[in-house]
Parts: C-alpha cells; sequence; structure tokens
C-alpha cells in the first residue's frame, strides 16, 4: 500500500471513531510512518485516535504531536485533579489500597508505587486517563510479584501459540528473572500489541520489552 492510500485509510478510521473529533487532526505519512498533528478536547479522545489509527494495516509506526485542549470552563485546578485520582483509585476494587502514589502538575499526571500484578498497573492509568483536566499519564507504577513464578518462559510461548492475532513461530521470547524481550517481525500494530499483551498476562512478568519490527 503506498502512502496516499495508507493515509486516506488512517482518515477514514479516524472518521469512524465515534469518541474522536477528527475535524482537528492532522495526518501526514511517508514509508508507513504516521505523524499526527493539532488537537484534540480531552485525553481520553487522544488515546482513542491513537488506538484507532494502530487498527490500519499498512501502519508501521506512529509520531504524534497530538494537543489535549480543554474548553475554558472545563479547566481543572491540579489539587482538584488529584484528589479525584486518588478517590478513583480507592474506589476501584481491582487496585490495592494505599500501594499508588498520584503527582499532578499542569494535568499531567504521574502514577508510582508498587502492584503486584500487570493489569492493576493498566487498570490505574485506566481510572485517571478519563478525568477531567487531564492532559497526560505518566505510569511508573512497578510490578513486585508476590512470590516467585516457574517457567516464565515457557509460559509466555505457550501464550503465544494459543493466541490467534499472533503468528508465534516468529517471535523470539527471552527471560532474565521477571524482565522479557520479545525479538522478530509481525505483520502488524494488532499483531506486535497482542504479543506484548500476552507476555504480560503470565504471572511473575515485572517488565515487557517490546523490540518487535512492524514489517508489513
Amino acid at each position: 500500500m503506498n502512502d496516499l492510500a495508507l493515509r486516506q485509510n488512517i482518515i477514514d478510521e479516524l472518521g469512524l471513531e465515534p469518541s474522536v473529533d477528527a475535524a482537528n487532526i492532522g495526518v501526514a505519512v511517508e514509508e508507513g510512518v504516521v505523524t499526527l498533528s493539532g488537537h484534540v478536547g480531552s485525553y481520553a479522545e487522544k488515546i482513542a485516535a491513537e488506538m484507532a489509527v494502530k487498527r490500519v494495516k499498512g501502519v508501521r509506526a506512529i509520531a504524534e504531536t497530538l494537543e489535549v485542549r480543554y474548553a475554558g470552563h472545563k479547566h481543572h485546578a491540579d489539587d482538584e485533579i488529584a484528589a479525584r485520582a486518588l478517590d478513583i483509585i480507592e474506589w476501584d476494587a481491582l487496585l490495592p489500597d494505599g500501594a499508588i502514589d498520584v503527582r499532578v502538575q499542569k494535568g499531567w499526571v504521574t502514577l508510582s508505587g508498587e502492584v503486584p500484578w500487570h493489569f492493576q498497573r493498566v487498570a490505574a492509568e485506566k481510572a485517571v486517563m478519563k478525568l477531567g483536566g487531564v492532559v497526560g499519564v505518566t505510569n511508573v507504577l512497578s510490578i513486585k510479584p508476590a512470590s516467585s513464578i516457574p517457567d516464565v518462559k515457557k509460559r509466555i510461548e505457550g501464550a503465544l501459540k494459543r493466541n490467534a492475532e499472533v503468528e508465534a513461530d516468529r517471535i523470539q521470547v527471552d527471560v532474565s528473572g521477571g524482565n522479557v524481550t520479545l525479538k522478530g517481525g509481525v505483520t502488524g500494530w494488532r499483531e506486535r500489541s497482542a504479543a506484548e499483551r500476552a507476555a504480560w498476562s503470565i504471572p511473575g512478568v515485572v517488565s515487557v520489552t517490546n523490540d518487535l519490527a512492524v514489517r508489513g
């Protein structure tokens, strides 16, 4: 697929995504690398736009400079955002009490602390990303499993083989302790993301470095 056709497909996909107002988003494509520019109305909308682009076949990489612009009446002070973030984390039954620290600076939320599972790390970020006034989220929560889990490499390879979205034979899994590195090639962002999710799904994994190349 040439860049012109890919750009049009991306524009069409953004236009069909109900959570995105694509009117103020610019799209440029060069050799399969997509650049998004312009502005959106919330951080959640920014993430939705990125996910929509990743769904399009032929996208090799994304560079985005989308700016989050809230209307004046939707402006929230940092202390208000922080209080709401702590409340929503506390209310989430999936998240451990008192384990997550929140810092907010000019609307940008930083999450820190330790949780036992990766899904809790993801849940914490999803919990705060839709709050009004948030312009970005940095998630530096670390994973500290409750106990050592054997055969992490074997379990990941099994998970990759079971995943219908992944060609497991093209993926090499290296494990050192709970640190996982994925190498090899995939046909698109969907497969790349599916492989990373499969690795994170295994108990005992504390980090995943995704070096999978999108080769089309």
